[in-house]
């Protein structure tokens, strides 16, 4: 029986980031894997959802200068850049594959499941571990309803030649909202039915109402309060039906309720590992009952973000773990997080909620950006940003914006979250003039010591 000193179920994110520290620190290393190398995200998820959503950005924010100096927006061809993106996303796991083989990591193609605390059986052959790591991730969750077969998943609509006409998501989270978005833009059609009374729940109503406000001028439609119960074939379409009678029929249904983790059939349950669909109890240096098994990224049962980096960063940590590096629990940064519509939402730290239900605690400052700084927010008269500071410390705690740079001002923030830095330490700074960065932190700076 071959033995390795670390043995990783799974290729993805929440895997060979750690693999590849042990690796270079001697560890003799391996890594199972039953599907594409490199998982979900660089295969089916955020690497070919930010390819596909690119042209779109430059499209919504041509839009801002329309009847101004921009008459007609261009048009995307979505067929051909859906071949662009199979082009380019198809080459990352063959990148991974020469890495892997290129620092001697071998990877054992099949079904891994774990025998014993140091025995993984792959395909037929059975492999001895001083440790073993499960970071199988996460699949799409379809709901036991008739017709449930129907249905399509986020998979399958980051591989559609031909954007349908017209589309129902099931859902009105994250992976809605952002595809969502796309079809709206090719001028699609787009009914949007939801359980609860709102869209993207644990982001700020605010701007979660002017986001939805504006996919309605674009076209969609909402259902909100609205019970999925089934789905039944209409000719060439599908009708998706609620228990309050609602009837929406279109050329293509998306499932987007949520994510189950992958725990099935790895002999969790013959070790006395506790796991459920929502993931594998772990312990806070993230090792189950059994202590040389750990698990990283989305097959954690966890409260923290279920997100690429935090995958990353959970494996990194096990890693470092595993080598006496970091012998304690595990400790998570403020993790920023940001959804990919059109615009964007972006939030990090202490949330809008949690600073509402304890001013004592935490000071709310809303800056209305995009009216203060039109010159400098590309004619972008919605951008919205939400400052919360530590009352006692005098420091940012927490942020949440509404606009097309979220996404880079939420790492910047991140950073000055972390970091814990105070208004003369971020004044000691000097960015590049006249970004919107420079902007973002001009206007942060004196909220710091306005109270």
């Amino acid at each position: 029986m071959e033995k390795y000193n670390v043995i990783f179920i799974g290729t993805g994110h929440a895997c060979w980031h750690g693999a590849l520290t042990l690796t270079l620190a001697g560890k003799k290393v391996a890594m199972a894997e039953c599907g594409v190398l490199g998982g979900t995200c660089t295969n089916f998820g955020c690497d070919a959802k930010i390819l596909l959503d690119s042209p779109f950005e430059y499209l919504d924010g041509l839009a801002n200068y329309q009847g101004l100096c921009v008459e007609d927006l261009p048009q995307i061809d979505w067929t051909k850049l859906m071949a662009y993106k199979k082009e380019q996303i198809g080459m990352l796991p063959l990148g991974l594959g020469g890495l892997f083989q290129n620092l001697n990591m071998p990877v054992l193609q099949g079904k891994a499941r774990i025998l014993d605390a140091h025995t993984v059986q792959v395909g037929e052959t059975c492999y001895e571990a001083e440790q073993i790591v499960i970071g199988t991730g996460a699949r799409d969750f379809i709901p036991e309803i008739p017709g449930k077969e129907l249905l399509h998943t986020s998979r399958d609509f980051l591989d559609l030649d031909v954007m349908p006409d017209s589309l129902v998501f099931i859902g009105a989270g994250i992976i809605s909202m952002e595809f969502a978005s796309i079809a709206l833009k090719l001028g699609k059609k787009v009914t949007i039915v939801e359980f609860a009374d709102r869209a993207l729940a644990a982001y700020p109503k605010a701007y979660v109402d002017k986001l939805v406000a504006k996919m309605e001028q674009e076209g969609a439609v909402f259902h909100f309060n609205e019970k999925v119960t089934g789905v039944e074939a209409a000719g060439a379409q599908v009708t998706v039906k609620t228990e309050s009678g609602l009837a929406v029929t279109a050329d293509y249904a998306l499932s987007a309720i949520g994510r189950v983790a992958n725990v099935e059939d790895l002999g969790l349950e013959e070790l006395g590992i506790e796991a459920s669909r929502r993931g594998i109890k772990v312990n806070e240096c993230l090792q189950t009952s059994v202590e040389n098994i750990y698990v990283s990224g989305d097959a954690i049962d966890k409260t923290i973000p279920k997100l690429t980096p935090t995958a990353a960063f959970e494996s990194d940590y096990i890693a470092a773990h595993i080598l006496g590096l970091n012998p304690g629990p595990i400790v998570y940064p403020a993790v920023p997080n940001l959804v990919f519509t059109l615009p964007r939402i972006a939030q990090v730290g202490v949330t809008v909620e949690e600073a509402a239900a304890a001013p004592e605690k935490y000071r709310t400052v809303s800056i209305p950006y995009g009216q203060m700084m039109l010159w400098n927010a590309r004619n972008e008269k919605d951008i919205d940003i939400t400052f919360i500071f530590d009352r006692e410390q005098r420091l940012l705690a927490g942020a949440a914006i509404y606009g097309s740079d979220a996404g880079a001002w939420i790492d910047v923030l991140t950073l000055i979250i972390n970091n814990k830095m105070n208004a003369l330490q971020l004044g000691q700074q000097i960015f590049a003039f006249p970004t919107s960065t420079y902007g973002l932190i001009s206007t942060l700076l004196p909220q710091f010591n306005a109270e």
